[in-house]
């Protein structure tokens, strides 16, 4: 199925994974060590809080996955099915996805952990977004799949089975952009705080916009 995904699907998971990087950097270095791209650590953090529970801080945990499970209903709620065609609402999905992120960084510049679900939420969203139009293949904001899915890849190829260099390469374009997203989200919040996930959501914006530009370019070839 990778072999036969259109180039601007490389592109844009690319700028994907870049904004989740750069959100799970701010959420790490101002939430607490929290991230909010993924749920795997918050469910942990779940599980150990309830040896000592504390009431604030397990429902403080509990809303931020509730948030991303909202974000994922929204963005099915927007899109319809999973075969990718450039006819998708994915630019919608995206400009939602701004509006969350900067709906997030209003809140927590006033210090209120509603910022935290809104950025969970964005999250959420896009990690479904995604999902949505490529089954497993493709998933931007967390890399542990990805890694598995390039070792087993790895593993195939040691055994005699053809590599797929395709799905490698848009592999190693989402860790990367992933990884830059981190750095640049880092280096943001130290530089200017919470105000770093309005460059995401700008990102975002352009992302949309990207979006629709392509899609009347390949429906006006088309025509």
């Amino acid at each position: 199925m990778t072999s036969r995904l259109p180039q601007w699907v490389e592109y844009g998971a690319f700028v994907l994974a870049f904004i989740a990087g750069s959100v799970n950097a701010v959420g790490l270095m101002g939430f607490e060590h929290q991230a909010v791209s993924h749920m795997s650590g918050i469910t942990t953090l779940v599980g150990t809080g309830l040896l000592t529970p504390q009431f604030s801080t397990l429902l403080h945990l509990l809303t931020i996955i509730a948030s991303f499970v909202v974000g994922a209903a929204i963005s099915g709620l927007i899109l319809h099915g999973t075969k990718l065609q450039l006819g998708g609402r994915y630019g919608i999905a995206l400009y939602v996805e701004c509006v969350l992120l900067l709906g997030a960084a209003l809140l927590l510049l006033r210090t209120e952990n509603a910022g935290h679900y809104l950025a969970s939420a964005a999250c959420g969203l896009q990690n479904a977004m995604a999902t949505t139009y490529s089954g497993a293949v493709v998933r931007t904001t967390h890399m542990t799949g990805l890694f598995t899915d390039l070792g087993l890849m790895i593993g195939s190829r040691m055994r005699g089975e053809p590599f797929e260099s395709r799905r490698a390469i848009l592999y190693l374009l989402i860790i990367v952009g992933f990884l830059a997203g981190g750095t640049a989200g880092a280096w943001l919040f130290l530089m200017i705080g919470f105000h770093a996930l309005t460059v995401a959501a700008g990102l975002c914006f352009l992302a949309a916009f990207g979006y629709r530009v392509t899609r009347r370019f390949w429906e006006g070839a088309a025509a």
